[in-house]
């Protein structure tokens, strides 16, 4: 390797009493796109945080073009070349997209007033960069996650930087534009960009990186080379991260018999979101939805648990009518759902693990309107210890968790509640290989227990593996129901472009 421009020498981080970072020491290549992988917990997100002045080490020298740095914020950070995309995102939500693209250095007349036209020209040129047109006007509030994260990836790039790192950025994108991503990713190395791309997703690291190191447990365990021509580099990979190989996992489900309709949709629509969708979902099941961003996939999940006022139609569980509109009667007649936006939708961050996982259950752990603590604390620990939650009790706040760690949390919120019906809406987004197997083996049980999934993914991958079914969605349409034994990645993209 050439001599190191980005360079952690023995640098340790601990939050609240949990080490995130152990003594790593690594080396990063001018110009190269640096993998880093572990599971959840692991570090790499925290390494980010360091370089990019979020978080400062508490032991340990930063080197950065072969000088020790040492930023105290993400400006002084920026200054110096270097920027983030964050897996979580921040914006002032009030604000319009041109305002948030252009916040700290506003284009001005006169030398005071703000210059409208010139910011939203300005916040245009950064999206079309990216490959990207919005009405820069919209707030950040009335955007989709995906959209949200297109954003956040233009103002990254939009900085000039030297040094851009990448925290899961395609964790809400869909297939083509992630792909723009990766076109875009080639051009900056092209120019000298230093990339560190922190995924889950092997596929892309292997797309994507120069070399690999990954982490475990805060420690440095060791880098590869990406050898693309290399079959053993997965399951080398997997075995770093996790400790031990990992087998494939064939769901179960597909081997039992399907029972009674428990869904039955008719004729739902939602006026600029999606019409005329009919499909039944029956018990033993996994019914995946695929379908490009703004297909309609995710309103259709929130119409079915109640959250859109304005959806019609007829939506029957079990038999009996399910009335629009009405979250608690969803709820109250055994619909669950896990939302694709964790922050906003699925869990209140300051609020312990343990408090966001009875949410959803307080009815049943209640008496005299008394909740039973002992039973929280027990089945909190069940689900715990069932998806492998890392942190430092049941009472930390789901703020301090890592993401993939709070999207575990949100999920386990809704296996805690005897539900009939179970939408998952990218269930395993931010979520390490090792944790997903864990979550695909959970899914797959409660099918083969008689319960009714849905399952919403931007992964194909993980929705061809799981689904007994596929329906494909275009534009607010309902344009295919794919059999298991027909569906294949080309297949599904075609359908969903419509092509």
């Amino acid at each position: 390797m050439t001599e190191a421009f980005i360079k952690f020498d023995r640098v340790t981080k601990t939050f609240a009493g949990v080490t995130a970072l152990d003594e790593v020491s690594l080396e990063i290549a001018p110009g190269e796109c640096h993998a880093l992988m572990g599971e959840n917990g692991a570090g790499k997100s925290t390494m980010g945080k360091i370089l990019a002045g979020i978080h400062r080490p508490d032991s340990g020298v930063v080197h950065l073009g072969g000088s020790a740095v040492s930023f105290r914020s993400p400006a002084g950070a920026l200054a110096a070349g270097v920027g983030m995309v964050h897996q979580e995102l921040a914006f002032c939500a009030d604000l319009s997209i041109a305002e948030n693209l252009c916040m700290g250095r506003y284009p001005r007349r006169m030398g005071v007033l703000v210059n409208a036209a010139a910011m939203r020209a300005k916040a245009e040129a950064l999206l079309g960069q990216i490959g990207v047109q919005l009405d820069v006007r919209r707030t950040m509030r009335s955007l989709s996650t995906a959209q949200e994260q297109l954003v956040q990836i233009a103002a990254a790039v939009g900085s000039a930087a030297k040094v851009l790192i990448f925290d899961e950025p395609t964790s809400s994108l869909s297939e083509p534009e992630a792909e723009s991503l990766f076109a875009l990713i080639d051009r900056l190395r092209k120019r000298g960009t230093t990339i560190i791309y922190v995924s889950h997703r092997l596929p892309e690291v292997f797309r994507l990186s120069d070399r690999i190191s990954v982490l475990r447990d805060g420690k440095y365990v060791g880098t590869l080379e990406n050898d693309r021509s290399d079959q053993s580099m997965e399951s080398r990979l997997i075995q770093m991260m996790i400790g031990r190989p990992l087998e494939a996992y064939f769901p179960k489900h597909l081997e039992g018999t399907r029972g009674k309709v428990v869904l039955s949709v008719r004729n739902l629509s939602s006026p600029g979101q999606f019409r005329d969708v009919s499909f039944d979902v029956r018990a033993g099941e996994i019914v995946g939805f695929a379908g490009l961003v703004g297909s309609g996939r995710s309103e259709i999940a929130r119409a079915i648990f109640g959250l859109d006022p304005r959806a019609t139609g007829a939506v029957e569980l079990e038999g009996e009518r399910l009335a629009l509109g009405n979250v608690r009667r969803a709820m109250a007649r055994g619909v669950g759902l896990v939302p694709e936006d964790r922050k906003r939708q699925g869990l209140v961050l300051m609020m312990s693990g343990r408090a966001n996982i009875s949410m959803a259950s307080l009815d049943r752990l209640s008496r005299l309107g008394l909740l039973d603590r002992a039973g929280e604390r027990a089945e909190a620990a069940e689900y715990f210890a069932k998806l492998q939650v890392k942190a430092p009790s049941l009472g930390t706040p789901v703020a301090a968790m890592s993401g993939g760690n709070q999207q575990k949390v949100a999920l386990a919120k809704w296996l805690a509640r005897d539900s009939r019906l179970l939408i998952v809406d990218e269930p395993t987004r931010g979520v390490d290989v090792g944790a997903k197997a864990a979550i695909h083996a959970l899914l797959d049980q409660l099918a083969r227990q008689g319960m009714a999934l849905m399952l919403i993914s931007s992964e194909l991958p993980e929705v061809l593996n799981l689904s007994t079914r596929i329906l494909v969605m275009r534009e607010g349409r309902l344009v295919a129901d794919v059999p298991r034994h027909e569906a294949t990645q080309e297949n599904l993209l075609r359908r969903m472009a419509g092509i």
